[in-house]
């Protein structure tokens, strides 16, 4: 299903566009990711919509299966890449967890301006971004998954991501559908 709409205050909210995690090997381009979660991040600004960009810095604590420490993490590494262009009104979320909005203001940040439906791009498709678009859905807003402006580490998780979770938690579509969608908005 394609993206049928966006409401007039829509954010955008960028997932782990970070020096560190580019640098993983990807299903997809990580620069392509990152050209398109740009062309979209540039996009909402023209058009005076919030942009919100996310890193990650740590895990959360407990056990699990396949257990993965961040570690001592490298200078430079949770820094956003260049081409997403930080904006001094970008609001910044440093997470420490899968999702953006676990012990963060992004909820109360989204709702003091009155946003009602989230765009969300970034990596990894089947971690920070699917988390981050389950707790938006649960938070009550409209979700718009940009699937070209994402990618994952592994193709399966890609997948099941983008065709079995996404069309329930919203709507999906390209960068240029959502961008033709804002600049529709302004004509």
């Amino acid at each position: 299903m394609a993206v049928t709409m966006l409401d007039p205050k829509t954010a955008l909210i960028v997932i782990d566009l970070q020096n560190g995690i580019v640098a993983y090997p990807t299903v997809h381009s990580a620069s392509e990711v990152v050209q398109r979660a740009a062309a979209l991040a540039d996009a909402f600004r023209r058009h005076d919509l919030p942009v919100v960009l996310v890193n990650v810095t740590g895990g959360a604590p407990g056990r699990t299966d396949q257990g993965r420490s961040l570690g001592d993490l490298p200078a430079g590494w949770a820094d956003f890449v260049p081409e997403l262009n930080q904006q001094p009104q970008d609001h910044i979320v440093t997470k420490r967890t899968w999702g953006a909005f676990t012990d963060s203001d992004l909820n109360a940040h989204l709702k003091k301006l009155g946003v009602t439906q989230v765009v969300i791009a970034g990596m990894s498709t089947s971690i920070g971004v699917e988390s981050t678009a389950r707790q938006a859905y649960e938070h009550g807003f409209h979700v718009t998954l940009a699937v070209d402006a994402m990618t994952d580490t592994n193709a399966d998780a890609h997948i099941n991501s983008t065709t079995r979770i996404f069309p329930r938690l919203g709507e999906s579509g390209s960068t240029q559908e959502i961008i033709a969608l804002l600049d529709k908005r302004s004509a």
